[in-house]
Order: structure tokens, then sequence, then C-alpha cells
């Protein structure tokens, strides 16, 4: 076991960032110009982070798979950004932010990270703002704010349904000027497939184009890994379709911690699986709770219309069970609740999959025209594919896969335990503990990129001396190669079943097993079944084409294999933590339907590191010590 230095500065909570700002090192402009940092990933923790690197004066190479950074899945994120701007004057400060943070991952997170988090959410806001995001405001001008799960303030800033949308546009245009001034080079189509580590220390990627099917090397002096959450391990989730692990999984397997990967957020109001047919999910967003009521019938098997069904006979469970936050239970437990109601056959829709999200008592009491302001492209978007009208009968929604807390292992720099390998965003594990609150990602990828990620990796480049590196290098030529390999590996299968055939199979083991609620037996039955999965991929997949252009099978085949690998990580990581806490839910370890944690057996980060192929990973451990904070039960009564 390898001890793990998170490199937490010593001094009072309050003074950690501040104090650690000045003590580390700079580098002069003049020397800026000299270093070059890869991104790769171009979502709001990407885009802004190559963006704010640029005009530091680094200069910047940017990788994407997509056509436009615009195409990133942040552009997915509607309800809103949360900052302790307290500009409602209802209680709001930095100090409540950390806690209801730390609160809401269960008391697995670190302090320092989420206080730093905290602290630095004020300036986000002011950022945002000064790039042109179109924010709802007040009447008297102020920035509006909403509530979000697990917070008895209204602290979430939103633009309508499309927050993650209008942020976005916010760090493209920041990214797009340095673009123009030549400071940053983007790649578009590049996907990475291989990190290359010299003497010890992350010095570039492997790129394969999608279009062209070109291998290519590509050196620096540092990388930094903007490549989101692995929810698609899961085949059926909230996830744009090309999200993926590949990236973190590659720089996994050359030596960077995988920490957390149990930890995966269902997400409750979601609109429910319709068929076999479906690829993906949709998300209706938490800001609906804020307005919309939960409820199910309370008698089992009441298949009537919702209208015939007389307010004594509904079961509104979040408010019943939950009367302090109500509908606004963080997400996990309202996650839980609505399943449980389903469990008991109350459920509802198709299959019983699914429970109401009422709107009909905010329709009377603020009027249509103000409930459409608020919500009307979400409410459009679920008329569009539910064909149901939510302005006269209640959303169904059901809960599915979100996000993911687990990532790359990083310290309090964002480093990886790569030297050079820098991990923001939701690629890494930092933030958010056992269970994100809502309207959080958001705010920790511009946190990282904008303000955090900018003051470490110059730190890094200052403190380090490094040789220069080019891709004629023999690692770089062996990274090549091994991508090649690998690539021809896939073509030459030539077996009976698709990609996406064997990516359901996991996705129905991880969702059962590993999914809403796990078990001892469910994990060990998971384990075996994964790597049985994974010899018969490896023996009857069908890859059809070349390699020496576009083939989307072949994009698949290599993010599907990675998934195989980072789906059994994924239960060992569960059937070791004999707890539940936030989104791991073992049911052995519950008290009173409600998540019982173990703080003197669990506190800690589990991070594991990979022992080679055929060998079984490595567990290491970050103890969590809590100075500021009082480990208690989680309630939300």
């Amino acid at each position: 076991m390898r001890e793990l230095n998170a490199k937490i500065p010593a001094g009072p909570l309050e003074q950690k960032w501040d104090q650690h700002r000045f003590s580390m090192k700079l580098v002069n402009p003049a020397n800026k110009r000299k270093h070059h940092v890869i991104v790769v990933g171009a979502g709001l923790a990407g885009a802004s982070a190559a963006a704010t690197m640029a005009e530091l004066g680094y200069q910047v190479s940017c990788f994407v798979f997509h056509d436009s950074p615009r195409r990133a899945h942040s552009i997915a994120a509607q309800g809103g950004i949360n900052a302790a701007k307290n500009y409602q004057n209802d209680g709001d400060s930095v100090r409540r932010l950390f806690y209801d943070t730390i609160k809401g991952g269960d008391f697995r997170a670190r302090e320092a990270n989420v206080y730093r988090l905290a602290q630095v959410s004020v300036n986000i806001i002011d950022q945002c703002v000064a790039q042109g995001v179109p924010f709802a405001r007040e009447y008297g001008g102020l920035l509006a704010n909403r509530s979000f799960g697990g917070a008895q303030v209204s602290r979430t800033f939103y633009a309508r349904g499309q927050t993650g949308q209008q942020l976005l546009l916010g760090a493209y245009q920041a990214l797009e000027r340095q673009v123009a001034l030549g400071r940053v080079r983007m790649h578009t189509f590049e996907e990475m497939l291989e990190l290359v580590v010299v003497d010890g220390h992350a010095r570039g990627i492997v790129t394969r184009n999608l279009l062209s099917g070109a291998v290519a090397s590509h050196a620096a002096d540092a990388v930094v890994l903007a490549t989101g959450g692995y929810g698609n391990v899961f085949y059926l989730s909230t996830n744009a379709k090309y999200s993926n692990v590949t990236a973190s999984w590659r720089a996994h397997k050359r030596g960077a911690m995988f920490a957390n990967p149990c930890y995966t957020q269902i997400h409750p109001t979601c609109i429910p699986v319709s068929g076999e047919h479906q690829s993906k999910l949709t998300l209706m967003s938490e800001s609906l709770r804020n307005d919309g009521r939960v409820w199910v019938p309370k008698r089992a098997g009441d298949t009537r219309a919702p209208g015939d069904i007389p307010e004594a006979e509904r079961d509104y469970f979040l408010e019943r069970k939950y009367p302090s936050f109500g509908n606004l239970a963080p997400r996990d437990i309202a996650s839980r609740a609505a399943k449980e109601a389903c469990d008991d056959g109350r459920g509802v829709g198709p299959g019983g999959l699914g429970v109401y999200l009422d709107f009909a008592d905010s329709i009377r009491r603020l009027g249509r025209q103000v409930v459409a302001e608020r919500y009307g492209n979400l409410f459009d978007m679920y008329q569009r594919i539910t064909d149901e009208n939510p302005y006269q009968v209640p959303m169904r929604i059901y809960p599915a896969v979100h996000y993911t807390m687990g990532g790359l292992w990083v310290d309090y720099n964002l480093m990886s335990t790569i030297p050079g390998l820098h991990v923001i965003g939701e690629a890494n594990f930092s933030d958010h503990g056992a269970n994100r609150l809502g309207a959080s990602a958001l705010m920790q990828g511009l946190a990282d990129g904008y303000f955090v990620l900018p003051y470490t990796i110059g730190d890094y480049l200052a403190g380090t001396k490094l040789g220069k590196v080019d891709p004629s290098h023999a690692e770089f030529r062996g990274a090549e190669e091994a991508v090649r390999t690998r690539q021809q590996r896939f073509l030459s299968i030539r077996g009976r079943r698709t990609v996406d055939s064997f990516h359901k199979a996991l996705g129905k083991l991880m969702w059962d097993h590993c999914g809403m609620a796990r078990d001892r037996d469910g994990l060990t039955h998971a384990i075996g079944a994964i790597g049985a999965l994974r010899e018969e991929f490896w023996a009857d997949v069908n890859v059809p084409g070349s390699g020496e252009s576009l083939n989307q099978a072949l994009e698949k085949a290599g993010r599907v294999a990675d998934f195989l690998e980072l789906g059994e990580l994924m239960c060992r990581d569960a059937l070791q933590r004999e707890e539940s806490c936030g989104g791991h839910f073992r049911t052995e370890y519950q008290e009173e339907g409600e998540a019982k944690r173990n703080d003197e057996a669990f506190a800690y980060v589990s991070a594991w590191e990979h022992a080679g192929e055929g060998k079984a990973p490595i567990l290491n451990k970050e103890p969590l010590v809590y100075e500021n904070v009082h480990l208690s039960t989680r309630s939300y009564k």
C-alpha cells in the first residue's frame, strides 16, 4: 500500500487556499511562453482551463473528439450553478455552502478542497457575468437565485433551464478568443488513446483522428485531463452517448490511481425508460422540484389517471418522510425514496417504474405564465419526448444514473499520482464525496478551470526540471505502437456480437448489482459475470471496417473494452466498502431505511492502483480527517 500525500496546506481552514497561493512558486511571464500544456476535453472544465492558461501566456493545445467544444456534455446541465453570494439575504455564506456540500456528500470528501470550492464560487459568478452569461435577474436587477436539493437557502444561479449551455458558451468564447490570438491550438475530432509518461512525468498523449484514422503523438510539459465522468458504464444514463472513461482509464493503467469508483449519483428526476430500444435517458432538471410536488397513489396497484386520484389518496412521500426539506431532499435520498415507492407496487406509468412530479399547485398559485418563464424549455422538451403536456398532467419521473463522484485521484493541487498529469472537473474525485449536491458540478468544473489549476500548474512547472521531449522519443513510439496493436486486435476478432450488445449486457449487470442498491452477493456475482463477459467480448465481438478511416464501431469497441474493466473495479470498490454512504447504498447497512455509515472503518478515500494485466488491483487509502465539521448521521427530516 502506498502513502497518499494530499498536500493539504497547514493553517486554519479559512486561510489554507490564500496561504497556499502565496507560498506556491510562480512562472514569470517570459517563461510562461516557453511552456506547453495539453488540455484534453473542452467542456466547462477544459475550456475554462485552456482559456485561462493561454491568457496567462502558456502555449496550450486543446483536444476534443467533437467538431466543436460546443458539443461537450456540459451543455446538457439545466438547473443552475451554486455560489455563496447570499443575494437573497436568507442566511447563506461560504461556511454554509461548505457545510452543505460536506454533509450532502455524507462526510466522504476532503474538508480543504470543499472549503476552497465554496470560497471560489463567488468569483465564478462575477467571471461569468463579465463574459455575458445571461443569468436570470430579479426585478431590481440583482441576479436571481432558486433552491436546489440538500440546502435550505437559495443559492443556485440559473439561466432558465439552459444554465450549462450558457456557461459553456461563455467559456467557449473565452477559449475562441485565445485560439484567434494563436495561444491555443484546437485539435478537433481527436480522441486520446494513450498517456505518455517519460521519466515518471506525464509528457504527452497519443490520439487517433476519428475522421482519417491517423494515429499521432503530441508532446508537452504537462497534461490536463478534463474528460468528464464514466456514467455510461451503465449503458443507460443521462450522459451524452460519446461520454466515456477511456482517457482516464488509459492514464490509470499508466499509474494514475482511480479513487472511489463505486460512488455513482442516481438522479431522481429522469424521464422513465420506455423500452429496450433506448440508447440513453433524458434528465429533467432538479430545479423542477422547487415548484413540482412528488407523489404516488397511497394504494398499491392504483392505475387511475392522476386527475382521478383525490388528495386524500395521494402520498407526497418526500414531504412526509423529510418535512424539513420536502421535495428538495438530496438526490440520493430522493432517488431511494422513489425506488421504495415503486418497489411497494405504487409506481405509475408503464411497468410501474415512475412517480409523479406535479405542478398543479404551483400553476394555481403562481399562474401558468410564471411557471413557463421558469421552466418553459424543460416542459417543452418533456412534451416532445412523451407526448404529454406537463401543464395539464403531472410529469412522470424515475431515478437514473447521472454523475460519477469517483474519478482519478488528485491532491490539493489537482495533480494525480503521475507528476505532471492534472485532472479537473468530473474526471477527478475530489469535491463531492459520496453524493453530489445539485448545481455543484458546474461550480466545480469552473472553479478548477478558472481559479485553481492556473495557480497549481504554474507551481508544478516552476518547481520541476523537465528535459526536452518530442514525439520521436521512444516512449511516444511505444505508446503509438500500443494504440495500433490494440486497434488491430479489435479488427481481427471478427466475432458474431456487436459492441452495443456487450455494452447493454454490462449496463444491466451494473444497474442490477451496483446501481441504486448493492449487496455482497450481488456484487460478488457481478465481478465474476463481468469477467466472463469481458472474455467473451475479446473472443466474439464484431468490429467491421478498418482503422484507416471513420469507423464508429472501432471507437465504441475501445470505449466498451475500458468500461468492462472499469465496471469490475467499481464492483470491487463497492464490495470492500461495508457501509452505506450517499450514493453507495449497501442494503446490509441501513437504519430505518436510511444509509448507515461506518466512520471508524471507512472514513477514507479508496484509491485503486493498477497492478498489471491479469492482476488484482491494489487498494490504497487516504484517511479523511474532519477538524471543522462534526461527523453526524445525515438527516433531512
